[in-house]
């Protein structure tokens, strides 16, 4: 027996080693970048800090990644060998940690502590930001103001209708005004919208409307000149082009989107062309393509420069600034900044003669931005944007695609047939990779995204911003107006695809409230089949198949109640939707409808048939699993006891 045990742990070693050196071979044949991984890694720590509770599983996470890279060093004490499989957990591991402690300091240092209760108050500050939403018929004013009671420091958001707007209220006036100010919303529903944690990270401490008249006491001073050039540049854009052409236009010269209706806005989202409306990749690219373009042709002039200066360098420069300018006039906004950065890189490799399209760019990227807003990481804008920019890249490595698009002998009429081809087919692994963020965020989702969208790219990239641009360029010297009609026809054009392809059947998917653990099956397997090479890489198909059939089949729920139990959603067999109140707004009937994935207009439940109301409660009998279900719901907010 003593000679069996002390075999044993020699036998453990020798077992854990094979494991461990079969795992290394595995990583070398995959072809293991590090780099995109580390990425990942970084983004499963922010992750992991907004899942886990408190601060003391934070800390047990953050141990956890230290003792995997401790683990990994202790695995191999030979140094000189460098494995992958060490190499992977030393950096895997400190990534791991560096993100929960990203994520954490950022909350600590930009977390804003709301109000206790609502409150009326007066209020005299100073603005931090003007917001114009000429679509919803109100100005957000962002105001540095001080808290009644306490006398802290705190930034609140007030609604202010145009009616009692005025002009001189702009960044840095110092205004008094009356408001209802609320704390920010926790989420009316489990998986609706966050407001309460995104307000956090804005610094906002409360929200609110005006009540009375706003009064400025000090106008406006010369700061904030790029928000000002940003709204006159709107302004104007608006004024040469009249209705939502118009509002289009000016989102894309400057970022403004707050012209656009809600109309608009939903008909492009079904019709999966909502990333046109927000400056993004797209946008930044087209900007920063046409000045690199336009630079090597203008420089290519000048035979003395082009004997002396790499115009390959010197057009990525006049680019990248044309970036940055275009991203500062829009407003800098996190996906204005990330597409810029990520633009900016692209074009660096170019000019050193790399590989513009890598997945090391996309993970310098993607460090970057959770760098700075770690907090954009639980947010549609970064997961869509960087989930099309890996599926495209993950597309064009594949060794199929590289045959299909290889150089040969064919005529041009085949070769850009070839090219549409293979738009089409990224358009709709694009769809695929996309679909399930959407649905998980928005519980719709456009099923033609990809056809409109070989239409609607070309058409906004190359004919509606460079019209856009050709018509301010000759506002200058007052010619302008034949480039604006000639926008304002593309701009029509862009909404007749939408509309058309939002109506057509079976255009919009809707789904009840997709399960987390869906969407997290989902992108581990897609950046499984994105990240590795060869075969393994077919593995990732596995945890995606199943994710698609866990969000397919989502139960609907049979019945929906808000956090302060004041709205009641029933779902009926017939897929009707019964509300127990109905609200004064729209917000509590739109998240009621969308977490039970259904649309139009839901039925008072006194006016249902199988219900029974009076003042104070309403009584209804709902037929579920061959049983009856009586459900007693009161209707006041006056506490009845039971015997009353």
């Amino acid at each position: 027996m003593n000679a069996a045990l002390q075999q044993t742990p020699w036998r453990n070693r020798v077992r854990l080693s094979s494991l461990a050196d079969a795992a290394d071979a595995f990583l070398a044949r995959a072809g293991m970048d590090r780099g995109p991984w580390i990425a990942v890694a970084v983004a499963t720590g922010i992750a992991a800090w907004f899942a886990l509770p408190g601060s003391g599983e934070w800390i047990a996470a953050m141990a956890g990644g230290l003792l995997l890279a401790v683990g990994a060093v202790a695995l191999w004490r030979d140094v000189e060998r460098r494995s992958q499989l060490m190499l992977a957990g030393i950096s895997l591991g400190l990534a791991l940690a560096a993100g929960i402690a990203l994520i954490w300091a950022r909350s600590e240092l930009v977390g804003a502590q709301p109000i206790a209760w609502p409150a009326s108050m007066q209020i005299e500050g100073r603005v931090l930001e003007r917001i114009e939403q000429p679509a919803e018929d109100r100005v957000r004013l962002v105001l540095a103001t001080r808290e009644r009671d306490s006398g802290r420091a705190i930034k609140v958001r007030i609604n202010v209708p145009l009616a009692d707007d005025h002009a001189e209220a702009g960044e840095g006036a110092l205004v008094r005004l009356r408001a209802r100010l609320m704390p920010p919303a926790p989420p009316m529903l489990p998986g609706s919208y966050d407001f309460a944690r995104a307000a956090w990270f804005q610094g906002y401490a409360a929200t609110g409307g005006l009540q009375g008249e706003l009064e400025v006491i000090e106008p406006a001073a010369s700061g904030g000149w790029i928000a000002r050039q940003q709204r006159s540049l709107s302004g104007h854009v608006r004024d040469e082009l009249d209705g939502q052409p118009g509002a289009i236009a000016a989102a894309f010269a400057s970022g403004d989107r707050g012209a656009i209706t809600s109309q608009v806005e939903e008909a492009m989202r079904d019709a999966g062309l909502t990333h046109l409306l927000s400056i993004s990749g797209l946008h930044v690219s087209a900007v920063i393509a046409a000045a690199y373009f336009i630079a090597m042709k203008l420089l290519a002039l000048w035979p003395w420069l082009a004997l002396r200066v790499r115009l390959p360098v010197a057009a990525a420069l006049v680019g990248a600034l044309a970036g940055i300018a275009y991203t500062l006039l829009t407003g800098a906004q996190v996906p204005t900044v990330r597409s810029c950065a990520g633009a900016l890189l692209v074009l660096g490799a170019l000019a050193i003669g790399r590989e513009p399209l890598s997945m090391r760019l996309v993970a310098v990227a993607a460090i970057f931005v959770l760098m700075l807003w770690p907090e954009s990481l639980v947010g549609p804008s970064f997961q869509m944007s960087f989930a099309a920019v890996i599926a495209i890249i993950a597309l064009a490595g594949a060794a199929p695609v590289k045959a299909f698009l290889a150089p040969r002998e064919e005529s041009a009429v085949t070769r850009w047939g070839r090219r549409a081809v293979m738009l089409l087919v990224t358009g709709f692994v694009i769809e695929i990779a996309l679909m399930p963020i959407v649905l998980f965020h928005f519980h719709r989702a456009g099923f033609y995204g990809a056809l409109a969208n070989v239409v609607a790219i070309p058409l906004v990239t190359f004919i509606s911003m460079p019209l856009i641009a050709i018509a301010l360029l000759f506002d200058i010297v007052g010619l302008g107006a034949p480039f604006w009609w000639l926008a304002g026809k593309s701009l029509e054009l862009l909404l007749a695809i939408a509309d058309f392809t939002a109506s057509r059947p079976g255009a919009v998917k809707l789904t009840p409230a997709v399960p987390g653990g869906a969407l997290l099956l989902f992108v581990g397997g897609a950046l499984w089949l994105a990240l590795w090479r060869g075969r393994a890489r077919l593995a990732g198909l596995v945890p995606m198949s199943v994710a698609a059939l866990l969000i397919a089949f989502a139960p609907v729920p049979d019945m929906l109640v808000s956090g302060d139990g004041r709205h009641v959603g029933i779902v009926t067999e017939g897929g009707r939707l019964l509300v127990l109140r109905e609200g004064r707004s729209s917000y509590a009937r739109d998240n009621l409808l969308e977490l039970a994935g259904l649309e139009g207009e839901p039925v008072p439940l006194e006016s249902w048939d199988g219900a029974q109301c009076s003042r104070e409660f309403c009584v209804v009998t709902l037929q579920r699993g061959g049983r009856d279900w009586h459900l007693l719901m009161a209707r006041g907010r006056e506490l009845v006891t039971e015997r009353a």
